[in-house]
């Protein structure tokens, strides 16, 4: 009987909606397959047994957007031999970053009655413009199997196997029509990396960009291709300022379409 002890993991919030997290416990399964490989010392979504590290791996969920936060994920890295980054917030900010392109002194203006009492940053953003991160896994929330992939590659002691391929793969390998070429539909997926399954394109619907920027995106060939399409700069920009508004590749795109009081 192997007696050595089990590699221990830590789950980790910062800004985000826990729906990452919930990728986690939704592996139903498989979760007590990663729970016999795994000592998970610190979950707070999934347990009240919070023991302190230090710990194998931990998965970081959410950007930072407060001094405190700043300084937390600083410990977390510390007490953690390896992080894993999962989902937009962790590896782009997330849909709070909108607050990077305005003064964020007017946001807390309009939604607080008391904004001397809060304390944040002008900006959100990932966590790697703080620490160092072993592995991001992207998504808007996370693939639950991509995952796996990466927690089991991680205690191999292999490279995670992540496609990079754009979501037009993953829509040719569904069978689904291309939604800008059959029905004239802006779609990101050219740019998109893949993990989602290609839902929005299966259902008539362009791509929104969840699962961030692909690599090498050319999303100046795209804005082009959606402008033939008769879509405004308005919408350009505001369709590259979602959940993934601050990585840079779609940053740059929509500053691109941002001037002129965004028309079209």
């Amino acid at each position: 009987m192997d007696a050595r002890p089990r590699p221990t993991l830590a789950v980790w919030k910062f800004a985000s909606c826990d729906g990452c997290q919930l990728s986690l416990l939704d592996c139903e399964d498989e979760l007590l397959a990663v729970a016999g490989a795994l000592d998970i010392a610190s979950f707070a979504e999934a347990s009240s047994t919070l023991r302190p590290g230090p710990y194998d791996l931990s998965l970081v969920e959410g950007s930072i957007t407060t001094p405190q936060d700043a300084e937390r994920i600083r410990a977390v890295r510390a007490a953690s031999k390896r992080i894993i980054t999962i989902g937009a917030c962790a590896t782009a900010g997330g849909i709070q970053a909108l607050r990077n392109f305005v003064d964020v002194n007017d946001y807390i203006a309009v939604v607080y009655a008391t904004p001397a009492y809060i304390s944040t940053l002008a900006t959100s953003t990932p966590i790697s413009a703080h620490v160092k991160v072993d592995f991001a896994l992207h998504g808007c929330p996370i693939n639950k199997t991509q995952l796996l992939e990466v927690i089991s590659a991680l205690l191999a002691g292999r490279k995670p196997d992540i496609p990079n391929d754009s979501v037009c793969v993953a829509c040719k390998r569904r069978g689904t029509p291309c939604v800008m070429v059959a029905q004239g539909t802006p779609c990101l997926g050219p740019v998109t990396q893949a993990g989602c399954g290609a839902i929005c394109p299966a259902y008539g619907r362009g791509c929104y960009g969840c699962f961030g920027p692909a690599e090498a995106a050319n999303t100046a060939a795209l804005a082009a291709a959606w402008t033939a399409l008769g879509a405004g700069r308005r919408s350009i920009h505001r369709a590259f300022r979602t959940f993934n508004a601050a990585a840079v590749p779609f940053r740059e795109e929509s500053d691109a379409h941002g001037d002129e009081n965004h028309q079209g």
